[in-house]
């Protein structure tokens, strides 16, 4: 190739390599001092897109210059560091001694309010801003035109991690940040004021994710979608360079912003999944990235679980619960039967990563990648084989058994985020194939015509017969989790290095529990496949493993109910809002805030602590 063009490639990598550092830089001291997975920093990102966009023109009209233009992006990204604070203050004080998880989800339901509140104050269209005055004109390198703005990017990057180094190597409050992030709970034992540590934190957080969106104004429209479309990159820059470490997500973003640059040109299917690689290569080597640290395991402090007293008269309920549910055909439209049938397929799909979480403590972002194998487990077989319902079933389960088996072997040698970054790696890459594969899998139109055999195509018949394979395969897990089996996988969440002492093989229970866990919820997908006559790659997006994550959180962890409940209420709660208004985002959002603030261990969780409390 021409050398001039390798040069400029070079160039481009680095440019975004140093937009991408500096959002991810926030997200990564966030983590390091708080523990907190914000999903809301893509949106303060987007925030502060918006806000320079608007603002710098503004600005300019006074008086034009380069004074103008740099001052409304530091200002922008001083107002969505503002808005970090507000977000810490109203919000995520509150739910500091709730489990991890909860917060993560308390996140989510803020990135659904952004999403609305954006288009409600900036407006529905695409802003694109104004160039920055000075950097106009390209320059000329080996013959070869390169924007002048995105050298100053480059700049940029380094300038940002010299200062941050500054901040955290010559302040007190950048030594109580590295010292949070080694020991959290000896900074508070020394009497620090976490409280306006955490503040402090989540305002250089967001406001170098406002910096980084601000200064994507001369390159990119503002839109709606760029807080989803930067979030994975910048935990997969933060979990590759290491937790907390900003030395290792800089070297992370250089890293990635080569293989995008140049791995196009080689791979030119690759730009789906390239980033999802490198993580997922780089843990299986070095499993707490570059410059990461082993994350303290045990306790249950993530997920929120006590040893917890059987109910009285459980079988009892549950069996009436499930007589009920059987009787839904003789009171109910097809309407209800369509939505009952669905809420039964992904309870099964929560309940299947209770298991890994809620028992094993294993946290999975990915869990979608074995729901989707299910659904397209069965849909090949019924266009490839020719199969019929009754074959295509178990061949879905099948495949996501086998899918979760090969997972797994990776997953289990790692804890904590790092585990859970890696399913998502995993499901990412999965969707890439089925996008991408199109003789096979159809690409993005995914495959059509998988419905069931006549006698289960009625919609009442299909209902019962999800019903009894739901009931049957909860059953069996149920069975599974009050096994030793599932005593021993409570063992090794509680205390790995106890469990080790006792002769537990705790990466082979792991193992298994994934295998277990990729099968039932590749059930799910299967019914969910024959529910719908088609499969999409969407089904294995990130999306679906929120949801599936958002149920099982709703509804409450370690609990037989709560799968049901929460999938429930997360469709009710669809179902009833989104028809209602347009801002169904916004209010969906802010009963999901709401609940965690609430009910801070789920609903049928909660319901329970507050029954023993009174007991």
């Amino acid at each position: 190739m021409d050398p001039s063009f390798l040069v400029i490639q070079a160039l481009n990598g680095f440019a975004s390599a140093s937009s991408l550092f500096i959002t991810a830089c926030g997200l990564t001291l966030v983590f390091g001092v708080t523990r907190i997975v914000n999903f809301a920093h893509g949106s303060l990102y987007m925030v502060g897109a918006y806000t320079a966009a608007t603002l710098v023109p503004r600005l300019l009209e006074f008086s034009y210059g380069p004074v103008s233009f740099w001052a409304g992006i530091l200002i922008a990204a001083l107002v969505v560091g503002l808005i970090g604070v507000l977000i810490e203050v109203l919000l995520l004080r509150r739910i500091y001694g709730a489990p991890e998880l909860f917060q993560l989800l308390a996140t989510f339901g803020i990135v659904l309010v952004m999403q609305d509140l954006v288009v409600q104050v900036f407006g529905p269209q695409d802003i694109l801003g104004p160039r920055a005055p000075g950097l106009r004109l390209p320059v000329e390198i080996l013959g070869r035109r390169f924007p002048s703005y995105e050298l100053a990017l480059i700049a940029a990057g380094p300038i940002v991690l010299g200062l941050v180094w500054l901040i955290l190597s010559k302040t007190r409050f950048g030594v109580l940040i590295r010292a949070a992030t080694q020991d959290r709970e000896m900074v508070a034992a020394l009497g620090v004021n976490q409280a306006l540590l955490f503040t402090g934190t989540l305002f250089l957080g967001a406001f170098l994710a406002g910096l980084g969106g601000a200064l994507q104004i001369p390159r990119v429209a503002a839109n709606t979608g760029m807080d989803l479309s930067i979030i994975a990159e910048c935990f997969v820059v933060t979990v590759v360079g290491g937790m907390g470490s900003v030395p290792g997500a800089f070297l992370a973003a250089l890293i990635i912003g080569q293989l995008q640059a140049f791995g196009i040109l080689i791979f030119p299917k690759s730009t789906l999944v390239v980033v999802f690689l490198l993580m997922a290569v780089v843990l299986a080597i070095r499993p707490y990235g570059f410059f990461g640290r082993p994350e303290i395991v045990g306790g249950t402090h993530a997920v929120g679980i006590a040893s917890r007293k059987p109910i009285r008269g459980g079988t009892v309920i549950a069996l009436v619960v499930l007589a009920l549910l059987a009787g839904l055909p003789l009171v109910g439209d097809s309407y209800l039967l369509k939505v009952a049938t669905e809420i039964l397929i992904f309870a099964l799909f929560a309940f299947s990563l209770q298991l890994l979480i809620g028992i094993g403590g294993l946290v999975s972002f990915g869990h979608a990648a074995f729901f989707g194998l299910g659904a397209y487990g069965a849909a090949l077989g019924v266009k490839w084989l020719g199969a019929s319902m009754e074959a295509a079933l178990p061949l879905g389960l099948l495949l996501a058994g086998a899918g979760a088996a090969l997972i797994g072997a990776f997953v289990v040698r790692l804890s904590g985020i790092y585990l859970a970054m890696m399913t998502l790696a995993a499901a990412q890459i999965l969707f890439a194939v089925a996008f991408q594969w199109v003789d096979a899998t159809g690409g993005d139109n995914g495959i059509v015509g998988v419905w069931p055999p006549s006698w289960a195509g009625g919609r009442s018949a299909y209902y019962l017969l999800t019903l009894a394979l739901t009931a049957a395969a909860l059953f069996l897990i149920k069975r599974v989790i009050d096994a030793p089996f599932g005593y021993a996988l409570r063992a090794a969440r509680d205390s790995e290095a106890r469990a080790e002492a006792i002769g537990l093989h705790i990466r082979r229970h792991r193992w298994l529990a994934f295998i277990l866990a990729g099968a039932g919820a590749g059930l799910a997908g299967g019914l969910y496949a024959f529910s719908r006559g088609s499969v999409d790659p969407s089904l294995l997006g990130i999306p679906t493993s929120v949801d599936a994550l958002t149920m099982l959180l709703l509804g409450g962890i370690e609990t037989i109910a709560g799968p049901l409940v929460g999938a429930a209420v997360l469709h009710a709660l669809r179902d009833q809002i989104m028809p209602l208004t347009p801002l169904w985002r916004l209010c969906l959002g802010m009963s999901i805030i709401a609940m965690v603030l609430i009910f801070p261990r789920g609903l049928v969780g909660t319901l329970r602590q507050w029954r023993e409390e009174r007991a």
